[in-house]
């Protein structure tokens, strides 16, 4: 890999134009100890050139991951040339750098420029390419007073009702430690409890096929794609009572 990092766009769009550059570039930046399974976290793993993928060779089946797997980039169809390109422009641009101005710079169309800026923000934000893997919990809280408690004035605008009426509803996807790395933690405001909302949560912040504990709340059933919930897992207090296998794992 090239010592010197590219300091203009167009540099940025050269050095990267080459998928060797940056396939290494990727996996240095995901790997710097070295190659670990996704999955199990284990290092006894072997490189198959001609598909540019890893086998594990602790998990179940020998599984094969790339080096998408588990990031932002998985399930894009564009290669890592566009992403670094657009990655190199949100980072650089002071002043903030638009859909349409990614676009003309590295060849895409508005609407999929958009996309890679949504993906690329919401990494920055959470400080990691990675989502959540292994066993994840997800649960939602809602937050606010008791309405017995309350002004009369912020009452009256609360509304009539119970429960999560007036409040704000938080909901938190927690990756269960292991030997290799702590717990991690991802906690956002949501607009409502909702079936689309909460799986729209784990979709987007949860590799695919990890293990998911949730409580019984009916917003977690019913899973597209024929998911089903696992069975015969016991799951001890205080933990959610249920566990959903994200797509993607084996059955």
């Amino acid at each position: 890999m090239n010592d010197e990092f590219p300091q203009t766009l167009v540099e940025a769009i050269r050095y990267f134009s080459n998928p060797q550059v940056a396939f290494d570039f990727m996996v240095k930046l995901r790997w710097p100890d070295g190659v670990r399974c996704p999955r199990c976290k284990s290092a006894d793993v072997s490189f198959i050139s001609t598909r540019k993928m890893w086998e594990c060779k602790c998990c179940t089946e020998k599984r094969q991951f790339s080096v998408k797997v588990g990031t932002i980039f998985e399930d894009s169809p564009l290669g890592l040339d566009k992403w670094f390109g657009a990655m190199w422009m949100l980072a650089n641009d002071k002043n903030g750098v638009s859909s349409y101005e990614v676009h003309r710079g590295i060849g895409v169309t508005q609407k999929t420029a958009w996309f890679m800026m949504h993906r690329i923000r919401l990494a920055m934000k959470t400080g990691t390419f990675e989502k959540l893997a292994g066993e994840v919990e997800a649960d939602e809280t809602y937050i606010g007073g008791l309405a017995k408690n309350m002004h009369a004035e912020r009452k009256r605008r609360r509304g009539r009702g119970t429960g999560g009426v007036g409040k704000a509803i938080v909901m938190g996807l927690l990756e269960r430690n292991s030997k290799e790395k702590p717990s991690k933690v991802k906690v956002k405001h949501v607009p409502n409890a909702r079936r689309e909302t909460v799986q729209g949560q784990i979709f987007q912040h949860v590799e695919p096929g990890s293990q998911v504990f949730t409580d019984s709340l009916p917003s977690y059933e019913k899973l597209p794609l024929g998911w089903r919930p696992a069975t015969g897992r016991n799951v001890p207090p205080p933990f959610p009572e249920s566990a959903i296998p994200y797509p993607g794992q084996a059955g």
